[in-house]
């Protein structure tokens, strides 16, 4: 067998050059039926993207640096001796600790094949798109163990980290995973939801669903305990310093142990919500905590209970779990829900959600347990898009399976002003294999200019992107962005000078917010 590091990099690359769901599941159980049980942990983590030592402060020029060395004739490096070094890069502190690790990065690359290092440069950046996700890879342990999907998926949820599933899965099989539970002031993987195109197709032909607003805010857990309260976010980051008035009002609840899901937002003096990068800024502070949260509350708004008075009702049908919400929460700070069959009805209920000035909808099924970490179509969302005619500006070559296609788009609104294009952000996403091929060669014969990963070319091809929104961004000249940006098609039809404005985008903008302070034209 090769040295580990090989190992997980050929399996990174087997896994990320396929679109099949089950070869992605054999190839990664492979992998980790391989590794030794002292290997196994940080096999898992690199396999899943993730850093087990977080931020060792190493960035791209540190990388660059390294990447330049020559790489070994042969494998050597065990999955031990790489994480030892990482976690020695890390611990480098004081005058002259950049160039340190960068010259410690440098001798680890040097160590490593050309394949390692390519794996080992995707990880540390955190780019590492494989497509090996958390419920990829917690199917993969089921296989690699022999054991029940759904039980693994189960014991991923209560305890959020795929390495101790996998390790007490391989030592002590399905006694030792049946036999995690719901620890209090430890934050569970979010339950998440696929996208619905409308609300008929929402709805289905399933009989009534739930329909509930989406906020665009930020998703909360609160867990309490007797008299501890803790707030997290959908990445399990604590935040409840931050939300000092959310802690409290959890805090004055009945019930002495719980766990509740929901949003967290903050609203104008008219109830409305303000826009997402304000409620982030808002919620994200660390500073002059005490007047923010005086100035501009957030409010929580709850759609889920997990554990009440230490009882666990996670596995309980979505109406029963609800019947208990509405028993042990005030009216304002439950989710606005409706119960229905009726897409008139749906569509009348998604209208009032936007017109409250929040994203969507979702829409779930009224028996459906809640599975956290899943993306299943229990639960569906529904969100209002727009779609602009754009100009392709450049595109960056991909990585991972795309590495032979231009696949990161920078898409542009014309602006008549100056006769040329203002740039409002990036999209990889929505492009098909035959697309990616299309528009490879289509931009390399109008390209103008190369640099690095970079290709520039002639402001000639239109493509249709829908986007969620238009948010306010300085990285960009006009002061905006479009979020959630996704390739719809490509308009042969269409020239550059009949894409779409920037005043387009502006009016966007203002329909729904202040306009942004623009920088230039």
């Amino acid at each position: 067998m090769p040295p580990t590091l090989a190992l997980i990099a050929a399996t990174s690359s087997e896994v990320g050059s396929t679109r099949s769901r089950l070869k992605k599941v054999a190839s990664l159980a492979g992998c980790l039926h391989a590794l030794k049980p002292d290997e196994l942990p940080t096999g898992v983590s690199y396999l899943s993207g993730v850093l087990p030592q977080g931020r060792i402060g190493v960035g791209p020029a540190a990388l660059k640096q390294a990447a330049g060395v020559t790489p070994a004739g042969e494998s050597r490096l065990s999955l031990a001796e790489v994480d030892a070094r990482l976690t020695d890069i890390a611990a480098i502190g004081g005058q002259g600790s950049t160039q340190r690790r960068a010259e410690a990065l440098g001798a680890l690359f040097a160590r490593a094949t050309a394949p390692e290092q390519r794996f080992l440069a995707q990880l540390l950046l955190g780019e590492l798109r494989q497509g090996a996700l958390e419920g990829v890879l917690a199917d993969a342990l089921a296989e690699a163990f022999v054991l029940p999907p759904e039980r693994v998926r189960r014991a991923y949820m209560l305890v959020g980290d795929l390495a101790r599933v996998a390790t007490t899965a391989r030592r002590e099989g399905l006694a030792g995973i049946d036999a995690f539970r719901l620890q209090l002031l430890q934050p569970l993987r979010p339950m998440l939801a696929q996208t619905a195109e409308d609300v008929a197709t929402a709805l289905g032909d399933a009989g009534e669903r739930v329909l509930e607003y989406k906020l665009d805010g930020i998703r909360i857990q609160a867990h309490k305990d007797g008299d501890q309260v803790r707030l997290f976010t959908r990445q399990l980051n604590d935040v409840s310093a931050q939300i000092p008035e959310l802690v409290a009002s959890i805090a004055a609840l009945p019930a002495r142990r719980l766990v509740l899901d929901g949003e967290a937002l903050v609203l104008d003096a008219k109830g409305r919500a303000l826009p997402f990068q304000q409620t982030m800024a808002r919620l994200g502070s660390k500073l002059d905590v005490a007047r923010l949260s005086a100035e501009l509350p957030a409010r929580g708004f709850f759609f889920d209970l997990l554990l009440v008075d230490g009882e666990e009702v996670f596995d309980r049908p979505l109406l029963e779990r609800q019947r208990a919400l509405d028993d042990l929460l005030p009216e304002p700070d439950i989710m606005p829900r409706l119960i229905t069959s009726d897409p008139v009805a749906g569509e009348t209920f998604l209208q009032q959600a936007l017109d409250a000035g929040h994203e969507g909808i979702m829409s779930k099924a009224p028996s459906a347990p809640y599975e956290a970490g899943n993306r299943g179509s229990a639960w569906r969302k529904i969100k209002h898009s727009y779609s602009l005619d754009l100009v392709i500006l450049a595109a960056e070559w991909g990585s991972g399976r795309r590495k032979a296609w231009l696949s990161n788009l920078h898409l542009g609104a014309r602006d008549p002003a100056t006769g040329g294009f203002v740039m409002l952000g990036k999209t990889f996403k929505g492009l098909t294999d035959a697309q990616l091929a299309w528009q490879t060669q289509r931009l390399q014969e109008i390209a103008v200019a190369r640099e690095g990963n970079l290709v520039y070319v002639k402001p000639e091809v239109v493509v249709e992107i829908a986007f969620n929104e238009v948010q306010t961004s300085p990285q960009y000249p006009a002061g905006m962005a479009l979020r959630f940006a996704r390739v719809k098609r490509f308009r042969p039809d269409k020239s550059a000078q009949e894409a779409d404005t920037i005043e387009a985008v502006r009016e966007i903008y203002r329909s729904r917010f202040a306009a942004p302070e623009e920088t230039s034209a």
